[in-house]
């Protein structure tokens, strides 16, 4: 129907409404039916912002007026064609996680109160002119989010759980007096970029997807130490290869005691930027040492596991899935996802509770989570010149046993959590959960 002219746009509505809304000798014309012809304008007596009706009757003649002003609209300005999901012809499978350029990205002003309709900018241009007094820049104010679009099975591009991310930036502007940008806008310009980009989704069966990064900013100038008057909120994509190429890979962990990640009452529960700053030497230092991720402990006591460098934490113990509570950990919308799975499709108990370090030990598996990679699971933790904790246990005994150098497994609740998350992402199983958002879709999930 994006495609077709007014009068076939309006014929197919007109299957929609008059099939599916017929009552008693009247029709319905709602708002989603408008919606799909593109234009909401009025007609006649009819608002198509709301709910129109009339008798069955007059139904032809006020699908034809519309279908007449359809028309107008087709020939005064051409139709913007939209691009074919991968089109871009890229090694799909070698992309790797990086930032690459795409065709545009978005860019909405907060200015005198309110929100302006954004537009959309050239991916050829990706530099934006900031003021040098912009409180970003100075003190802080910017936050940031994470998620993929994926082309699914049928067909569909879809994005995975965009209004979480919409309310976890909220409450991270709510916490730095930041104007955030409504759950409607932030999930519209989402779904605008992608729609934007749609040559550079990783197609179906590629095993990769379409990263997505809003960025809200205080981009007004202040001196001294006050929020800003003017917010920037972005969005920019680019595409992602699956971060384990051939499956689940397990590495080795480090337990980073020489820093903190964030500080009892702090703003590690919120997704500011500058949380990520004082992780880039001991993350940095930890690879040098061969341990690709690291691990956070509680800044006040170093007893309570808190979160990976980037991830949350879990772990499986006899039939629960266990994950540190903190008031200092950044809340994953990948570990809430998994949580749900282990709990409703899984069977497992879900304990989300404080976590001390010697517990870790009786862990049958244990793994990191987020957007990236979904699941890390961990085959060795270290922690300064202790012995190194085993995962799964599988493994432990096996090494114990046999051979100390025997390749590293995942462990089968890991396992299972990943392929039945991923599976419901690019639609290979049913999103019972209502998780998955059609970006061409105008009227939400």
């Amino acid at each position: 129907p994006r495609k077709a002219n007014g009068r076939h746009a309006v014929a197919w509505a007109a299957v929609l409404v008059l099939s599916g809304a017929r009552r008693g000798g009247a029709y319905r014309v709602t708002t989603h039916a408008m919606t799909s012809l593109r234009h909401r304008r009025r007609l006649g007596g009819l608002t198509t912002g709301g709910l129109a009706a009339g008798t069955v009757e007059e139904a032809p003649a006020a699908l034809a007026q519309l279908a007449d002003e359809e028309d107008k609209d087709t020939r005064a300005a051409p139709q913007k064609m939209i691009p074919a999901v991968g089109s871009a012809a890229l090694d799909w499978p070698r992309l790797g996680f990086e930032y690459r350029q795409t065709h545009s990205f978005v860019r909405y002003k907060f200015r005198d109160g309110a929100w302006d309709d954004g537009e959309e900018l050239p991916g050829s241009t990706p530099e934006i002119p900031v003021h040098i007094g912009a409180t970003a820049l100075h003190y802080g104010q910017s936050l940031f989010e994470g998620l993929k679009a994926f082309h699914c099975k049928d067909g569909k591009v879809r994005l995975f759980r965009p209004h979480q991310n919409a309310k976890r930036m909220a409450r991270g502007a709510e916490r730095t007096l930041m104007q955030a940008p409504s759950e409607a806008l932030f999930v519209d310009a989402c779904k605008r970029v992608v729609r934007a980009n749609l040559a550079y989704v990783p197609p179906y069966g590629s095993g990769g997807s379409l990263y997505v990064r809003p960025l809200l900013f205080g981009s007004g100038a202040r001196i001294g130490l006050q929020p800003a008057d003017a917010y920037d909120f972005i969005v920019l994509t680019t595409p992602v290869a699956a971060y384990y190429q051939g499956g689940l890979s397990p590495v080795k962990a480090r337990v980073i005691d020489e820093c903190d990640r964030a500080a009892p009452r702090g703003v590690g529960s919120v997704k500011l930027a500058g949380n990520y700053a004082p992780d880039l030497r001991p993350n940095l230092e930890s690879k040098k040492l061969g341990y690709p991720i690291g691990l956070y402990l509680d800044a006040e006591t170093r007893t309570f596991v808190e979160e990976f460098s980037t991830s949350n934490f879990f772990g499986i113990k006899e039939n629960s899935y266990v994950t540190p509570q903190s008031s200092a950990i950044l809340p994953s919308i990948t570990n809430d996802a998994l949580m749900t799975i282990a709990e409703h499709k899984l069977g497992l108990t879900v304990e989300r509770r404080p976590v001390t370090f010697e517990e870790v030990a009786d862990f049958d598996e244990v793994a990191a989570c987020g957007t990236a990679v979904v699941i890390t699971p961990v085959s060795d933790l270290v922690r300064d010149d202790a012995a190194s904790l085993v995962f799964p246990k599988e493994d432990r005994q096996r090494r114990r046993e046999e051979d100390e150098s025997c390749a590293p497994s995942v462990g089968p609740v890991s396992k299972q959590l990943y392929e039945y998350m991923t599976e419901i992402q690019t639609g290979d199983r049913p999103d019972d959960f209502g998780w998955l958002v059609d970006v061409l879709d105008d009227d939400g999930p």
